[in-house]
């Protein structure tokens, strides 16, 4: 019998080598070898490339250039390096004997490989330990206490404000939640639906702060608050919520400074423009370059204003200034943000793109919402934010079921 293996996680390689009955010292040699990693390394000088490409060559790898490079009619060029770890490796080694910078260079080659292979992350949020990992990603409870939300469940009354019924009513839903499997629950009291209009300060206290305060002290799982104001986050960290998640990927430096200070949890996205305009004709050079250099320098920028980078999850922004095409191919690449050595989190719940590609309206696109975050944690999502829990948690436990085998 002759089988040809499509297997993309080391672990699963020396699975097989053990069934195989191979060495254990063998396994340890062997199986680095057995995964190519493509990386690509963009406007880079045409002596570095050559050199690149030379060293590769010789290592039995190889390295793809642009044709104008080699006669040197062009400065600069992208590159494609092909190999595998032990191959990178060896080439890291040569690359630190070397003039041109490529000594940094390869301190960010061996950064990103690290990076892109690390399955296990832990982050402490208060008397909260997340321990995030490729065989148990997290799910992230949306609970929009709006009148106006896209995806008709807000849970704030458009008409009246009675406080007491308003309360119990979210209290009973998150606690539903929570039985149902979320292990972190995301306050909100702003829609950001494209086109939304913006809320004042006080109505979004108004909206969320009394029910922070009754969650923190009835459940048992963290709370993040999903907002991009200052003054709303503040108020919501001091009565018990423990993360924010921030739409406007920490734009704001009193945003970076508060989280700072509180020593909280905090989730960057991207997002393209602003709720009211993020959707008119969202056009990128290169989609995942841009949302990648997007999100690695506004990582820089929070470690510079002193956010603990262990406490930094990154959301590449499904729907936030994105077509249908453009959210596609992030989760079919979502891989490739590993790279940033952070968590990801992704929110594809219901949202439109789902609703475009099946023709279905808003309450019925549960079925969309189970695929896309079934693709998300193949492809390297640790956390998936969503409505509807229960069924989300069945589908992933499912999936996780037949990853350990």
């Amino acid at each position: 019998m002759l089988q040809i293996l499509q297997l993309s996680e080391q672990r699963q390689i020396e699975k097989i080598m053990q069934e195989i009955g191979v060495d254990p010292y063998g396994i340890r040699i062997m199986a680095p070898k057995a995964i190519t990693y493509l990386i690509r390394i963009n406007s880079i000088s045409n002596i570095t490339a050559n050199i690149l490409k030379q060293e590769m060559l010789s290592l039995g790898a190889e390295v793809a250039v642009a044709r104008s490079a080699l006669t040197g009619r062009i400065k600069k060029t992208d590159c494609l390096l092909m190999g595998n770890l032990v191959q990178f490796k060896r080439l890291c080694e040569k690359l630190n004997k070397q003039p041109f910078g490529l000594d940094r260079l390869a301190n960010k080659i061996d950064l990103a490989l690290a990076n892109y292979q690390n399955k296990n992350f832990k982050i402490d949020l208060d008397r909260y330990h997340l321990n995030l990992d490729d065989n148990r990603p997290l799910i992230m409870g949306i609970v929009n206490l709006t009148p106006d939300s896209f995806s008709g469940d807000g849970l704030y009354p458009s008409l009246g404000k009675h406080y007491t019924s308003y309360i119990d009513n979210v209290i009973n839903f998150v606690e539903k939640m929570v039985k149902d499997g979320a292990d972190i629950i995301d306050v909100g009291g702003e829609s950001t639906r494209p086109g939304a209009e913006k809320v004042s300060v006080k109505e979004e206290l108004e909206r969320t702060i009394p029910v922070i305060k009754v969650l923190a002290k009835r459940i048992k799982v963290p709370i993040s608050i999903d907002t991009y104001k200052p003054q709303v986050a503040k108020q919501a960290l001091e009565c018990g919520a423990v993360m924010v998640n921030d739409i406007s990927g920490l734009r704001d430096s009193k945003m970076r400074r508060l989280v700072a200070k509180y020593k909280c949890g905090v989730v960057i996205m991207h997002m393209k423009g602003t709720p009211r305009t993020m959707q008119i004709n969202p056009v990128y050079k290169s989609l995942i370059d841009e949302l990648i250099s997007y999100l690695d320098k506004a990582i820089e920028t929070a470690l510079s204003y002193g956010i603990d980078k262990e406490k930094i999850i990154i959301d590449p922004g499904i729907g936030f200034g994105k077509t249908v095409e453009h959210n596609l191919e992030i989760l079919g690449r979502l891989k490739e943000f590993k790279v940033l050595g952070r968590p990801i989190l992704v929110g594809p719940s219901r949202k439109s793109f789902i609703g475009k590609i099946l023709n279905l309206p808003v309450q019925e696109r549960l079925f969309g919402t189970i695929s896309s975050c079934i693709l998300a944690v193949k492809n390297g999502a640790n956390i998936v934010r969503v409505h509807d829990v229960r069924s989300i948690k069945q589908a992933l436990k499912i999936m996780q079921e037949i990853e350990q085998r």
